[in-house]
């Protein structure tokens, strides 16, 4: 079949593509992970791959496992030729997509087979597959099963030797369980987040990436230049091939840019990308250098408990505008305020009124009880009125409330005197730190930074200290930030409490006067 005719059928594979899109909700595609790849990445990715491939002697054979409407298939005919290719599988759990794909290819060589590929026996070794060209579908760990997640780790701790996070998503597991369908020496080219080069649960991701494999090349896209439509998730193209790697093994990373002409560019030595907890996205650019502290130099975790904010589980339930709450007679002593999201927070200083609420336009407060429901009913009765409501909404069974008892009560914040905002799109001001005086606590939009002992001591003795620290923070440059953080799809940035936490400290050191020693419990400032 001639590549003019390939051609043609990718057009129409596109249009069955868009078609088969609209038939389900964007949150339902979300839930399934069905984010199909461009026709043009596909290709790149192909192009890419037939450049490692050109000198072997054997003939392709084919799998994709996930394979959807042949994306990949497409661009594999397109860009490698025919007589070098002996079998192509695809295998798809969506029927649709597999009659899709049998009517579309019907006739070219490509086996499509309907099942659940991390459920599917792999074949025995001589009938192994030696080229993977894929995007697996991004579905999120709450979308799995608890007893589903439980059997696909002990999958991969079988078959592999390795632990992996339930928190892990499932195109690790199809990563990690496809190894078993790959040839010795076969190639695989992974499209997929690029979240697994930085967050914990991608650990089992990078420790098979680096022992049981030799990597070849991670390429990252700018998350400013978002490669699905529908999805706002970073990418990268994981290439690599079957085979223990050697100790003088080195990978390319890149960055930005298109797979084949990347805007940064640089070659890792697998001894750093095994080293403990180090970031992949540090590389190319080593935006990183400078940034984390080194081994022994304090840290903001040296100097504060940082903690995200409050998650109720129902924000539009619990949390009410100050004179509402009162409106519907919720006693005061169930009540703590609680800051607005960020956009509501124009100043970078909040003040307190006499109530300790934050002197800002938008006053909010939120519903905190501890007493038992028998008990709320008889001396509370405008308080459970309004408890009525929510269990009329379900509220009371909701994923987070289930796990809280009584569930109207909320987890123990109290207000922390210096805030940081959680998320960000502004490359230039990622983040900004917040220096509350009020009693107001925060939801989980903000990380909430606790002054560890001896730093409280210090701030108890000499209250002017808080203004100079504050000062320190604000000074914390973008690329300390963007360094430590991490960062998806549309150029939204985010923090979490360990990133910050391991912010270099010195000026802030160098704010409280100074210390004489670090000892593994604390600081001992001059």
């Amino acid at each position: 079949m001639s590549t003019n005719r390939i051609s043609i059928i990718e057009k129409q594979r596109q249009s069955e593509q868009a078609r088969l899109d609209l038939q389900k909700s964007a949150k339902e595609r979300n839930e399934l992970g069905q984010f199909a790849t461009p026709g043009a990445l596909a290709q790149q990715i192909a192009k890419v791959m037939w450049k490692h491939w050109a000198r072997r002697k054997d003939k392709v054979r084919f799998l994709d496992p996930g394979i959807g409407t042949g994306s990949f298939y497409a661009a594999l005919r397109q860009e490698f030729p025919l007589r070098v290719i002996e079998c192509a599988r695809g295998v798809e759990i969506d029927e649709r997509f597999v009659k899709t794909a049998r009517s579309l290819w019907k006739g070219t060589g490509l086996d499509v087979q309907e099942g659940d590929f991390i459920r599917a026996k792999p074949p025995k070794e001589a009938a192994r597959f030696n080229l993977v060209l894929t995007n697996p579908p991004y579905v999120r760990h709450h979308h799995l099963d608890a007893g589903e997640k439980v059997r696909l780790q002990s999958a991969v701790a079988s078959q592999l030797g390795i632990r992996i996070s339930g928190l892990a998503g499932l195109y690790c597991y199809f990563l990690l369980m496809c190894d078993r369908w790959l040839s010795d020496d076969g190639l695989a080219a992974w499209l997929i987040p690029s979240e697994f080069m930085d967050v914990k649960y991608g650990a089992a991701v990078k420790e098979y990436l680096t022992t049981r494999v030799r990597l070849l090349h991670v390429h990252r896209f700018d998350p400013s230049e978002v490669q699905f439509d529908d999805a706002l998730v970073t990418s990268a193209v994981v290439v690599f091939q079957k085979g223990r790697p050697r100790p003088a093994d080195r990978a390319t990373f890149s960055y930005g840019g298109t797979l084949m002409r990347p805007r940064l560019r640089k070659r890792v030595a697998l001894s750093s990308l095994r080293a403990q907890g180090q970031k992949w996205t540090a590389y190319p650019h080593g935006a990183q250098n400078g940034v984390r502290a080194k081994s022994g130099v304090p840290t903001l975790g040296d100097l504060f408990t940082i903690k995200r904010g409050i998650a109720t589980g129902a924000n539009g339930f619990f949390i009410l505008p100050r004179e509402i709450a009162h409106e519907k007679g919720i006693p005061k002593v169930f009540l703590r305020p609680i800051l607005p999201s960020p956009r509501y927070v124009p100043v970078t200083v909040i003040e307190s009124d006499d109530e300790g609420y934050p002197t800002i336009d938008r006053q909010l407060s939120v519903i905190d009880c501890g007493l038992p429901e028998d008990e709320v009913r008889r001396r509370y009765p405008s308080l459970w009125s309004y408890l009525e409501e929510g269990k009329e909404q379900r509220i009371h069974e909701r994923y987070l409330t289930t796990y809280r008892s009584p569930w109207y009560s909320q987890e123990k914040r109290p207000p922390a005197p210096f805030l940081c905002t959680y998320m960000g799109r502004d490359r230039e001001t990622p983040f900004r730190f917040i220096w509350n005086k009020s009693q107001a606590t925060a939801a989980n939009v903000y990380l909430l930074l606790y002054p560890k002992e001896p730093v409280a001591a210090l701030f108890a003795k000499t209250p002017e200290l808080y203004e100079r620290v504050f000062e320190v923070l604000q000074r914390i440059s973008p690329e300390s930030f963007i360094g430590e953080g991490r960062v998806y799809g549309g150029g939204l940035f985010k923090m979490e409490p360990k990133e910050l936490a391991r912010l270099s400290a010195d000026l802030l050191i160098k704010a409280l006067g100074g210390v004489t020693a670090i000892g593994q419990q604390e600081l001992m400032f001059r």
